[in-house]
């Protein structure tokens, strides 16, 4: 059954294995927008991964290379595109699965106070024996040429500040919630065996 839109963390995930993934959810017609595509993974180590992100920047129309293959620089980007190539994107069915995706750097504005969610087939830990090689897209991508790296990181540092202090507002009202259900189980005792009998 559809959710209305999924948030996915991509933190710790292998590119390939969340893109079809990704890509079959797209096409059965589920919105799905993937955060923090920057410290998503690609096996093998970022020496073979630089080289073949430049093998693939020298594919490119011969006679006006502004027509494309273009080649994107940012973790983002990267992700769309590996999605792009699995959702048959030349039929109208896959460019309407296509305006369902949206991908992010680091986690912005209304995504950060809404639930994520991961996908356990693709996290690195359950797929990639712990001797292999990895590179996360965001180191690869400032090997290639995005700018970016520093600015995310600072504002990342100023999400998590915001969200480890919501997180201890939350544990702080949980626990007085706590005690004042023992402070007042003396007084509900006769109320929780009516309702108990009522079969809440």
């Amino acid at each position: 059954m559809l959710e209305s839109t999924i948030i996915i963390d991509g933190r710790d995930h292998l590119l390939g294995r969340l893109a079809s993934i990704v890509a079959r959810e797209l096409l059965a017609g589920q919105k799905v927008v993937i955060v923090r595509c920057d410290e998503i993974c690609v096996s093998g180590s970022i020496v073979r991964n630089r080289v073949k992100y430049t093998q693939f920047c020298q594919k490119r129309m011969n006679t006006n290379p502004g027509r494309g293959p273009f080649h994107f620089k940012s973790p983002a980007r990267m992700v769309w595109r590996t999605i792009r190539g699995m959702v048959n994107q030349k039929t109208s069915r896959g460019q309407d699965a296509l305006a369902r995706l949206s991908t992010f750097e680091g986690i912005p504005h209304p995504y950060d106070k809404k639930k994520r969610v991961v996908v356990p087939a693709a996290l690195r830990v359950m797929r990639l024996k712990t001797i292999r090689d990895y590179t996360v897209l965001g180191d690869l991508a400032a090997s290639v040429g995005w700018k970016h790296k520093d600015l995310l990181k600072k504002l990342e540092d100023k999400r998590k500040v915001k969200a480890e202090a919501f997180f201890q507002k939350k544990k702080a009202k949980e626990e007085l919630k706590k005690k004042a259900v023992a402070a007042a189980e003396g007084d509900l005792a006769k109320v929780n065996e009516v309702l108990a009998a009522s079969g809440y």
